[in-house]
């Protein structure tokens, strides 16, 4: 068997119990999004058009447009920051501070979130392993639109990241937009000059081009 089929029908995966792990009010996520160019976003929008052919767990059915469904992702933990450039940046290996107008944000939680842990035995028992945290993107976006619906009571996923050690990640579906704060903790552009060592030293440990 893959070590990512396809996933089961959602009457199935309703069958599965799933490991919830809900992020408590105050939980900061970090993440980078862009103010220019495709898609643009800000600290707290969520994207409504999809699937993006380069995401991991866009939930949004074929074909591609503006749906009802949303998704946002970021990063928890000790190692947020890190996670984030890893992932936003992987496709090229190169940090670009100006290219799009790209900007690091965080925000504390206003209430909690649960989602649906893949950082444990739960892919396992649906059939999968832990490769759905890191196989073929489709079909972890096909896995993602599946557990949304087989699972109402979920407000996103949280998964190990495959470019930054395993760190946790989040991806949060348009169900925890009313966790979302008024306003963030933190909001600077890539280009910030407070930001640009630190930046660049996290791009060096990663083996990423910085510029």
């Amino acid at each position: 068997m893959a070590k990512l089929p396809e996933p089961p029908t959602v009457a199935a995966m309703r069958a599965i119990p799933p490991d919830v792990r809900a992020l408590p009010a105050g939980t900061r996520l970090w993440r980078i999004y862009f103010r220019d160019g495709d898609h643009l976003g800000a600290w707290d929008r969520m994207r409504a058009f999809g699937p993006i052919s380069g995401t991991r767990f866009d939930h949004h059915e074929e074909p591609q447009r503006a749906q009802e469904m949303e998704i946002l992702y970021s990063a928890i933990g000790d190692e947020a920051i890190a996670t984030c450039v890893a992932e936003v940046f992987q496709d090229g290996r190169l940090v670009d501070t100006e290219r799009r107008d790209p900007s690091l944000a965080c925000f504390e939680l206003a209430k909690a979130v649960p989602l649906l842990s893949l950082r444990g035995r739960w892919p396992t028992r649906a059939g999968a392993s832990a490769n759905i945290n890191s196989g073929p993107r489709p079909r972890r976006r096909r896995w993602s639109t599946a557990m949304h619906e087989a699972y109402p009571g979920i407000a996103g996923l949280l998964y190990a990241s495959s470019m930054n050690g395993n760190e946790p990640a989040v991806a949060l579906y348009e169900r925890a937009l009313p966790a979302l704060p008024a306003s963030p903790i933190f909001d600077r552009p890539l280009s910030d000059a407070g930001l640009l060592l630190p930046l660049e030293r996290i791009a060096y440990s990663l083996g990423y081009d910085f510029r």
